[in-house]
């Protein structure tokens, strides 16, 4: 009996000796003082010692350190500081992806402009002055190609635009190898309109048209979808709180304040709940987020792999070549079934005069091109290296939306175990952790939210980012949307024309890819003739020259 008399005494004491000291605390507001005064605001807005707390809307009433205008200004605080570590965090993962968009596209454009001063500088060397008068048909192609890469098929048409290539360039090299008749422009008409059926280019331009196809979708779309993701973060970013999460923030952050325990920081799991109500309709953009980063790896394989941009474009110049080289192997061929398709030319008047050789021709060499030769992107690295560099940001890009709450929870801004607070004492935070996004926060126990009014500007983006995924799969497969999707902020519509392959890439014919590497080192070397000459090359692997086909054309002239 005797022994749980001092036990009631000594709790006596104790609960005596804690209320004494937050009485103590509230009697006396100086660290409530500093601490506000550290925020910026006026430390006359702080009573010295607590008083009468019925006032306040947020905080715990009673004895209290805070006044009503203190807890509308420290309100606006919570929700700057509750805003803060989000902002920053969306502002990394933003400022991540608009530098890699911005690598990736000054990578393309530069690999296209290197292609063609590559190219110029093989012809010039090769082809000399029949090359300049025609340099106007090369570089109108490669002005195609950036539009294409740029805007797509709603600027470009590739198939048609590389079909009128192909038949200028028959049309062109028709006319050189068959200088002794003279064609009309309707002779040349028929001439093109069978480009397809001569094939006198071989198979360069079907294989080239489907690598340039797929590698240019797959370039694009791919740009455009870190444009994306940084342009979805900035739109998500200026969603602003509910006065509901304000209030919730206000509570967590500072109540303490009014309390006279200005160090106590909040429990996690109540953190969890509070940042969780604040950033439910964020949430919900996890799912299309999370799709259109796997569709964003997808195609990030397909441009290492059969799609890879680099492959198509550094070599274009031999690939072109190798298509006048078959021309060359082949006008005699080509040149007869034109004359059974179209008639027979009338020979040329001006061919009968008498020119020399040397007046006309222009004899070409094709000269082993050394891949040290070929310029350098400002970019300094290759595709491989960026792809690399940018999956492993995309895969550490994967459910931030969803957890954001933990990261914000975390550190220095919580405290563990019971020695926090809970919402309205230190203590343990007994509520239960309630799951991401709208629909659950119908049972959130601190932030009252509205599940049946989504926000509008996340779900704008939703639906931005679900149209874009199209976009990606679509490109995976080597096809190509032709709706521009930043037309409009509603996010379209994904039905429209497609280009490319219908046909999935893995089920195609293995030949329809080029073997040639990235730098290739030995084009063919063979004589290049683009007027009459004396020599004819007597290799079988190489080409005949132009002189010796024009003097058998030219023979039954002659007699």
């Amino acid at each position: 009996m005797k022994t749980l008399l001092v036990l009631c005494v000594v709790c006596t004491l104790v609960v005596l000796s804690v209320s004494g000291t937050a009485e103590q605390k509230l009697k006396n507001c100086n660290e409530v003082r500093a601490a506000y005064s550290s925020k910026g605001f006026n430390v006359n807005d702080v009573p010295n010692k607590g008083v009468n707390g019925a006032p306040l809307k947020v905080c715990p009433q009673g004895f209290s350190c805070c006044t009503l205008e203190m807890e509308e200004k420290l309100s606006q605080q919570s929700h700057t500081e509750i805003k803060a570590p989000v902002s920053r965090l969306s502002t990394n993962l933003q400022s991540t992806f608009k530098q890699r968009h911005d690598h990736f596209d000054k990578f393309f454009r530069e690999l296209l402009k290197n292609a063609e001063d590559s190219l110029h500088n093989m012809f010039v060397r090769t082809y000399g002055i029949m090359y300049m008068q025609n340099r106007e048909l090369f570089k109108n192609l490669f002005e195609a190609l950036t539009r294409y890469y740029v805007s797509g098929s709603a600027a470009v048409n590739l198939d048609s635009m590389l079909s009128d290539f192909w038949a200028d360039l028959l049309e062109r090299m028709f006319r050189l190898v068959n200088v002794q008749f003279e064609f009309s422009d309707a002779y040349m008409e028929c001439v093109s309109r069978h480009t397809d059926q001569l094939q006198p280019f071989g198979d360069v331009p079907r294989k080239l048209r489907t690598q340039l196809s797929r590698s240019f979708v797959a370039a694009r779309t791919f740009v455009r979808g870190l444009a994306l993701m940084s342009e979805v973060v900035n739109k998500v970013s200026t969603v602003s709180a509910s006065p509901s999460c304000v209030r919730a923030a206000m509570k967590m952050l500072y109540c303490p304040y009014c309390s006279g325990q200005v160090a106590l920081k909040p429990c996690q799991n109540y953190c969890l709940n509070v940042l969780r109500g604040c950033l439910a309709n964020q949430a919900d953009l996890d799912t299309e987020w999370n799709n259109f980063l796997d569709a964003m790896l997808g195609l990030a394989e397909r441009l290492e792999g059969p799609f890879n941009f680099e492959s198509v474009i550094d070599p274009i110049d031999v690939k072109i070549s190798d298509a006048i080289m078959n021309m060359q192997e082949n006008s005699m061929q080509v040149s007869q079934k034109v004359f059974q398709g179209c008639g027979q030319p009338k020979p040329s008047m001006a061919f009968r005069s008498a020119r020399s050789v040397k007046e006309t021709g222009f004899t070409g060499r094709f000269r082993p091109y050394s891949p040290d030769a070929r310029p350098t992107t400002a970019a300094g690295t290759s595709l491989d290296r960026l792809t690399n560099d940018v999956r492993k940001k995309l895969k550490h890009a994967k459910k931030f939306w969803s957890t954001l709450p933990e990261t914000v929870c975390a550190g220095e801004r919580i405290a563990p175990g019971d020695e926090c607070w809970n919402g309205t004492a230190k203590s343990r935070y007994e509520s239960v952790v309630i799951g991401n996004g709208l629909a659950n926060q119908v049972s959130n126990p601190d932030v009252d939210v509205d599940i049946t009014k989504p926000d509008i500007v996340i779900r704008s983006q939703i639906a931005a980012l679900k149209e874009m995924t199209s976009w990606l799969k679509a490109a995976y497969s080597g096809n190509d949307i032709t709706i521009d999707i930043y037309d409009g902020d509603d996010g379209g519509s994904t039905e429209g024309s497609t280009s490319g392959s219908d046909t999935p890439p893995d089920e195609t014919d293995q030949d329809i890819y080029f073997s040639t590497p990235p730098n290739p080192g030995k084009p063919r070397v063979v004589p290049v003739v683009v007027l009459p000459s004396a020599a004819v090359a007597s290799q079988g692997s190489m080409a005949l020259a132009l002189c010796g086909l024009a003097l058998v054309l030219l023979a039954p002239h002659l007699r």
